[in-house]
């Protein structure tokens, strides 16, 4: 009887719902990590986590939204109900409830599809000349010294940076070349700051640097003067422009982007422990080169024989060391005996000096020192009273013979204009003027009438 062969059952793959949750998600993140989405934002509400959530719909179809807290801060547009839109980021599940939902990073109301479409064509037009090709990038020195900023003087962008920078690696030399980032001129000056940076070549690199904004704030870092500035710039240039969803022509122009301006400052220059840290990996690999050289050396002088030469030297060193172990003995004992002298012959200085005691003679010298001070203390004051009662009598001499005394009887002094005195009328005529000086005071007259002699 022929027997039938039946088909094998083939092996069935058995998912848990948490397995085949994970194993979506895994795939959702791996196949649609960075989408864009157009649609109309419906059901907008934000829980107290601050994490906002929404839907996307169109007419026929609705996609879950959400916006995490620490990227809603950074939005330039906050979603609203009923708005047109373009919103881009990743899919994800959420696996307690099996269902997915869009992360969205970057949100754009759709009446900015005119700027976009600018923003594509310029890319384009870039990208086929190789304004972006990965070749023509120029790598940063590893610790630049000298750093050229281009941005506003003002506000909290070059604020951070420069705080960051001075708490990373103190003592860099920075220049700002002050700039408008927004607005009318600012394409102008931001073109003008590359290129006297390019053009004196001082700085090592040149961060072109903005905080973040919406489409049209930024729109200033997507014109094609800016974008071939940068190019033409002799230096590395690093572009810090908005948050770190933001894009712009000069991101792709730039030989280097940054997410932030922060985030530049950070990338420019390590911390000095970061440094430090490079330096003891390089002295350790350094010494392990070393050891390993010092060992193939060592197999090498014994594969060459060199064991008894070794051997010999070693006996011999052993002898020298012999001997210098002897005369160190030897040098001990003198050196040993040379203090005990000095010992002896300081006790009997010692004693010497304490057979003759300086405490009485200097009781003596100190009695006599006060004696002699008191008769001088005494003959300097019979000096000062004969010097006064001498100065005194001198006093009272001049006193009578002063001619201030005279004038106190009532006499007077008379002068001409010259200053002489006048002691007889003739010298002073009518209509002469003269000074009188008196007791106290002076008076000044004129001569009505002279009366000579």
């Amino acid at each position: 009887m022929q027997q039938i062969e039946l088909p094998l059952e083939p092996e069935r793959r058995i998912y848990t719902v948490s397995e085949l949750n994970a194993a979506l998600r895994e795939l959702l993140e791996r196949e649609f990590h960075d989408i864009w989405v157009a649609g109309e934002i419906s059901g907008v509400r934000t829980a107290a986590s601050g994490h906002v959530y929404f839907a996307l719909k169109d007419d026929e179809a609705l996609l879950r939204c959400v916006i995490f807290r620490s990227t809603l801060r950074y939005l330039a547009f906050k979603p609203q109900d009923g708005v047109a839109v373009l919103a881009r980021g990743r899919l994800d599940l959420f696996e307690a409830r099996g269902e997915y939902q869009m992360l969205v990073e970057y949100l754009e109301p759709r009446g900015l599809g005119a700027l976009q479409l600018a923003f594509e064509q310029l890319k384009k037009k870039l990208a086929a000349e190789g304004l972006f090709d990965a070749a023509r990038k120029r790598p940063l020195p590893r610790i630049p010294h000298r750093i050229g900023i281009v941005t506003s003087p003002v506000g909290a962008v070059i604020r951070d940076m420069l705080n960051i920078l001075e708490r990373r690696f103190p003592g860099l030399h920075i220049r700002i070349y002050p700039a408008l980032v927004q607005g009318e001129g600012s394409v102008e000056e931001v073109c003008q700051g590359l290129e006297y940076f390019s053009r004196t070549q001082w700085p090592q690199v040149v961060v072109l640097a903005r905080g973040g904004g919406s489409l049209e704030d930024l729109w200033t870092f997507n014109e094609e003067a800016v974008a071939r500035a940068i190019a033409a710039c002799a230096v590395p240039v690093v572009s810090a422009i908005g948050h770190e969803t933001d894009v712009t022509i000069a991101d792709f122009v730039a030989d280097l982007r940054a997410p932030t301006p922060s985030a530049a400052a950070e990338i420019l220059v390590p911390t000095r422990e970061q440094v430090l840290e490079q330096i003891g990996v390089c002295v350790h690999k350094m010494a392990q080169a070393m050891r390993y050289r010092l060992a193939q050396a060592a197999r090498a002088l014994e594969q060459r024989g060199l064991p008894r030469v070794l051997s010999v030297l070693e006996r011999r060193l052993g002898r020298s060391l012999q001997r210098v172990d002897e005369l160190e003995w030897r040098l001990r004992e003198q050196a040993r005996a040379r203090i005990e002298l000095g010992r002896r012959r300081w006790g009997e200085l010692d004693a010497r000096l304490r057979a003759r005691d300086l405490r009485l003679r200097l009781s003596q010298a100190s009695r006599r020192l006060e004696t002699l001070a008191g008769l001088l203390q005494r003959s300097i004051s019979e000096r000062l009273m004969q010097a006064r009662a001498r100065c005194q009598s001198l006093a009272a001499q001049l006193a009578q013979l002063s001619p201030l005394a005279v004038l106190e009887r009532g006499y007077a002094i008379v002068q001409d204009e010259s200053g002489r005195i006048v002691k007889e009328a003739r010298r002073a005529p009518a209509g002469a003027r003269l000074g009188v000086r008196l007791a106290r005071g002076r008076l000044e007259v004129t001569v009505n009438r002279s009366h000579p002699a």
